[in-house]
């Protein structure tokens, strides 16, 4: 039942829908998504079964996920109280659904901020607007942004200008490089749990995983600049 609630309020928050959804208990979660969308009154019936795996999001937003992992929720829902839900902003449900982390890990709002602000902004190559951003102009905004901290201009003078970090030790805020076309040709800024946000050719501003396939056979390694 919990996760059907769940499921509920994550394709609410992807939508920018509102929701006030009643279960066993009443939640009112207006104050998780933009208030000047119309508000939604929804009712659980215990036993509904939900089928396939992936529920697919198809709504006409300008920030698409394609498809919510009912797993992923499951895992958020376990693990999370009612109480800690009832406090938490769509921001940081939206972004712990991405990451698969509990939503009170999400605690940087003003670094979360930043990337919402900028998500899906497409790749161009020498851009530095809303039309269009490359890798180190996107990380030169975060930190500029976030942590006060001017960056010079590309990935390989900013590998340069920072403290080397190995991946064990980095922390929120860090940069991580990468070896994409020959020396230091990428940058992201680190978010922690092995997730980093940076501006892809392919997807434009998302966050990917160290972990993944491309990325780990390409990272150098770590950065700081601004702890």
């Amino acid at each position: 039942m919990k996760n059907l609630f769940f499921v509920a309020v994550a394709i609410g928050i992807f939508s920018g829908t509102s929701f006030t959804a009643s279960a066993q208990t009443s939640i009112n979660l207006e104050s998780m998504a933009n208030k000047s969308k119309p508000k939604i009154s929804l009712k659980f019936i215990e036993g509904i079964e939900l089928t396939p795996e992936k529920i697919s999001v198809d709504v006409p937003v300008d920030k698409p996920v394609e498809a919510i992992s009912v797993a992923k929720v499951s895992k958020i829902a376990n693990s999370t109280s009612v109480s800690n839900i009832e406090e938490c902003t769509a921001l940081q449900f939206k972004y712990a659904m991405i990451m698969d982390r509990e939503v009170e890990t999400i605690s940087n709002t003003e670094l979360f901020s930043v990337i919402d602000e900028w998500w899906a902004t497409r790749y161009r190559y020498g851009g530095e607007d809303k039309q269009g951003i490359d890798c180190s102009a996107f990380t030169g905004k975060v930190l500029s942004l976030v942590y006060g901290v001017n960056l010079p201009r590309t990935a390989t003078e900013q590998y340069k200008l920072a403290e080397k970090i190995t991946k064990e030790n980095l922390v929120e805020g860090d940069l991580v490089f990468f070896n994409t076309r020959g020396g230091v040709s990428h940058v992201g800024v680190y978010l922690g749990d092995n997730y980093f946000v940076h501006s892809s050719v392919k997807n434009g501003v998302t966050i990917n995983s160290l972990t993944d396939d491309y990325y780990g056979r390409k990272f150098i390694g770590g950065g700081r600049v601004c702890k």
